[in-house]
């Protein structure tokens, strides 16, 4: 029988004895030692011994830079710009040595050096240096504070979006060497406008010209966007593009690249892992490349000698950030263009009323093509009342009008045909057959919908509802409110078997489809591209698309539509979009006349008679209908301030789909908003920002979400 705690006697017994000679002998040796944290009494850099800190606390009271002391070890590598560690939060009665203690470990960036500090008693000193590299400039400094002051947020909050964390494999490469700039490009398909080949000649010579870009439908603006950044990179400065996704962020990397070659530009998009996108940050940072395309995140990136800001389809929701404090990228590339003095550019098929607004104000100047060449380049559009599809006995076979059977019919015949469906699912809304009562799960109240088609279920907590009855009128029956993409395409295989059928939605988005005959069906935003563009396409349930309580559902609908027939051949090649939808209406009338600038302007025009965004500048302050009481009657509003509310918010239910911004589930909510003429928006910002600052510093209580320039507002 054996004891584990016998020493045994054969060789290597003695490991004890050996762990502690070894012990003994480094303790011995004569190599520097680890310094504690709090650098207790080490000396001081003899020069700028004081460092400017932003640490990263996003809470507004804390939107301040703190002061910390540099040891002469840390001299070298201190430099503004760099990451480091700091400790945080301890009090002032924790001194020892002369040195402030306590606290725990936070990041920051340091801003500055100094001589001296503001603060009177003894510093902390800086705990140490993360990374020699210097990854916030002073030109990126100087923007993420004019965004935060315009969005009422924390200087910490927008760094946290505008610098990328680190990754130190990545840091560790060396960028490549720059390659000479390319010569100016020829204006190609820029001809077919009024001032496009102007507009590139000025980019080329260096100047700064300001531009709202309304691009003819086709497959051309991708190579568009990319003459006029390799303009600006013939003037040897740098060029950002921000797009609302990767697919348009693939294809204009290719326009590029077949245009100057590999090695001017980077992609800093989502679909890059850490490593690699932080490596094609530092290349766009350390002046490798001068040219970066990209999505939302990119609308920061560190270009050197920025010459060129541009932004596409700015109107698409993916522009707006969904985290604190909510930039949008318009935005951002506007005080982009005025910090740097750079060229500005806002392109998309569509017009937002920023971008009227934009063009009215004379901040930048049109760019648009004549009437004849809209004419040549869009498809012609048709369209189908809901009277007509009442009288219509073909719309109840696979959801088809007369005209949109024989459009389609016609279509097939040289290419593929392109459905528009605005929801997706298969039959995602369903009510009564017999009293039109919305079906209703008995556990939670929420919708019913049919996920295939066979099974029936909630869509908020997802319990299967087979047995339901009506509790209007006892009805079994069911009728769909809103057929999803599934069940359309579903319907057209049946209405058209020898054709293939293809979707693409949130779950599959199709990058493109080749030109052959095919049948299409595609929610809003997910349009693959077709090889040679569609022959023709199918815009269903309009009423869909305009039947929302927002103040943008006739600029929406109309942005979402105009995407999807600019990807239809023009009329001249015999291509059709038939759109079913009340043709009095004016989203309507504006996209049979292909004249999206047109309803921009009227909308902006109204706008102004109202007092309602973009004329105006407005926020919204939601909380519990107490916290946002205490919240107005302690903040100091500008005189020409203006309340509207509050109004209870819809109480958010277990199981829902919640979008950003929403209430927690089962609290009652309520949103005021506040709005101001123009020349009071910087007011209204900050004093919110100094209201939400006193309260968070009295100890906060219940939450008060602020979002400046809301993009919903009902």
């Amino acid at each position: 029988m054996s004891r584990n705690d016998e020493r045994p006697e054969e060789p290597g017994g003695g490991v004890p004895e050996q762990l502690a000679l070894i012990r003994e002998t480094v303790r011995k040796a004569k190599v520097p030692k680890a310094k504690p944290r709090t650098w207790r009494g080490a000396p001081l850099a003899k020069e700028l011994p004081v460092a400017r800190v932003m640490v990263n606390k996003g809470v507004l009271h804390l939107d301040q830079y703190f002061d910390y002391a540099v040891t002469e070890e840390l001299d070298a590598v201190a430099q503004p710009g760099v990451r480091v560690r700091v400790r945080f939060g301890a009090g002032a009665h924790n001194v020892r040595e002369g040195r402030r203690e306590g606290g725990g470990m936070i990041d920051g960036f340091l801003i500055e050096r100094r001589a001296e500090s503001d603060y009177a008693g003894p510093l902390a000193a800086l705990a140490y240096v993360v990374s020699p590299e210097p990854v916030l400039s002073p030109e990126l400094l100087a923007l993420s504070r004019a965004i935060a002051d315009r969005y009422a947020g924390s200087l910490a909050d927008v760094l946290q979006l505008a610098v990328p964390p680190r990754n130190g494999p990545a840091e560790q490469k060396p960028s490549p060497e720059p390659l000479p700039p390319p010569g100016a490009p020829e204006p190609g398909t820029w001809e077919r406008y009024a001032h496009g080949p102007a507009f590139l000649r000025e980019l080329a010579a260096g100047g700064a010209p300001r531009a709202v870009w309304n691009a003819l439908p086709g497959p051309h603006w991708p190579d568009e966007l990319a003459r006029a950044v390799a303009a600006t990179l013939a003037s040897r400065r740098g060029a950002l593009v921000v797009l609302p996704d990767g697919r348009s962020a693939a294809r204009v990397d290719a326009a590029l690249t077949a245009l100057v070659g590999k090695g001017h530009h980077t992609v800093l998009t989502a679909d890059a892992g850490p490593q690699k996108r932080y490596r094609q940050w530092l290349a766009a940072r350390r002046g490798s490349v001068r040219a970066v395309i990209g999505t939302r995140a990119a609308m920061f990136a560190p270009v050197t000698d920025l010459g060129l800001v541009a932004v596409w389809d700015d109107g698409d929701s993916s522009h707006s950030d969904d985290h604190a404090p909510f930039p949008h990228v318009r935005e951002v590339l506007e005080l982009r263009a005025q910090h740097s003095t750079c060229g500005f550019l806002l392109g998309a098929t569509s017009c937002t009323v920023e971008a009227a607004q934009l063009v009215e104000s004379k901040w930048a100047a049109p760019l648009r093509a004549g009437r004849e060449q809209v004419r040549a380049a869009a498809p012609l559009i048709r369209t189908v009342g809901d009277e007509e599809v009442a009288r219509d006995g073909a719309a109840r076979a696979a959801r088809l009008p007369s005209l949109a059977w024989q459009t389609v019919r016609d279509g097939l015949k040289s290419g593929p045909v392109l459905v528009q469906v605005p929801r997706r699912g298969y039959v995602p809304s369903l009510a009564c057959e017999r009293c039109r009562t919305p079906a209703r799960c008995r556990h939670c109240a929420g919708p019913l919908e049919a996920a295939d088609q066979q099974e029936l279920r909630c869509g908020w907590c997802g319990r299967d509802a087979a047995g339901w009855r009506c509790g209007e009128c006892g009805s079994v029956r069911l009728r769909a409110q809103v057929v999803g993409a599934r069940r359309t395409a579903e319907e057209l295989g049946r209405a058209f078997p020898a054709v293939p059928v293809r979707t693409s939605g949130r779950d599959h988005v199709l990058e493109s489809v080749p030109g052959v005959p095919a049948l299409v069906v595609s929610t809003p935003g997910a349009e693959p591209v077709a090889e040679g563009g569609y022959a023709a396409a199918l815009l269903l349930d309009g009423w869909a698309m305009l039947g929302r309580q927002d103040l943008r559902v006739g600029e929406e609908a109309l942005r979402r539509w105009i995407s999807a027939a600019a990807l239809v051949r023009g009329q001249g090649e015999g291509g059709t979009v038939v759109v079913v939808a009340e043709p009095t209406l004016r989203p309507v009338q504006a996209l049979v006349r292909w004249d999206p600038v047109g309803h921009a302007q009227r909308e902006l025009a109204e706008r102004a008679e109202l007092g309602f965004p973009p004329v105006s500048r407005m926020a919204a302050v939601s909380g519990r209908p107490e916290a946002i009481a205490a919240f107005l009657a302690a903040a100091e509003l500008p005189d020409d301030a203006e309340v509207l509310g509050p109004v209870p918010l819809r109480v958010a239910e277990p199981g829902r789909p919640r979008r950003p911004g929403d209430p927690p589930v089962g609290e009652v909510w309520e949103r005021a908003l506040l709005r101001v003429p123009p020349g009071s928006g910087a007011a209204l910002a900050a004093a919110l920002k100094a209201a939400q600052a006193a309260r968070l510093a009295r100890g906060g209580g219940d939450p008060v979400r602020i979002r400046i320039d809301p993009p919903d507002i009902g």
